[in-house]
């Protein structure tokens, strides 16, 4: 926790449509700041466009949308205000291999002065995936989780709606 124990980092974790979102999006909710909102879903991928729009339906108007890709962490520093990420899954994917920068978005979250919430997927609760891209996206997954985990000030896990801290 940092000085004044004032939340900077919070990490959400939860499993596809366990309400993790809503739940990042709700921290936020009555602070009259413009947040940035980083979507880092690609909508090319079929099915997600519902998902999406449902998402941005959600968030109030006078937050900021600002689509990234495997940019976040650069995009994270030079934005300021309140920001939120969602998710860190839909990031990972958009590396060859999934090998995401998790030291630059670390750096990137140490550097900044204002709250962001950062919800990302909790893989590590199913089954080993049966390909070989399955078990690279949950090591992956593990190891970004694991390092924003580590400079996180406050870490939720959301499961079926409930919020446990971490």
């Amino acid at each position: 926790m940092r000085a004044g124990a004032l939340v900077l980092i919070t990490l959400v974790l939860g499993g596809v449509g366990s309400g993790k979102s809503a739940f990042a999006e709700s921290l936020f909710l009555g602070d009259p700041s413009p947040v940035t909102y980083f979507a880092t879903m690609d909508s090319e991928y079929d099915g997600v466009d519902e998902r999406i729009e449902r998402h941005r339906r959600r968030r109030p108007p006078h937050w900021r949308t600002l689509e990234c890709g495997a940019e976040l962490p650069g995009q994270l520093l030079a934005t300021t205000g309140p920001a939120l990420v969602d998710s860190l899954g839909a990031w990972v994917v958009r590396f060859p291999d999934f090998e995401a920068d998790a030291g630059a978005l670390v750096a990137a979250l140490r550097a900044r002065e204002d709250p962001v919430v950062l919800v990302s997927e909790e893989v590590g609760f199913s089954p080993l995936a049966p390909t070989a891209s399955g078990i690279a996206f949950q090591e992956a997954m593990g190891r970004v989780n694991q390092a924003v985990a580590s400079v996180a000030d406050r870490a939720c896990l959301v499961v079926a709606g409930r919020v446990v801290e971490l």
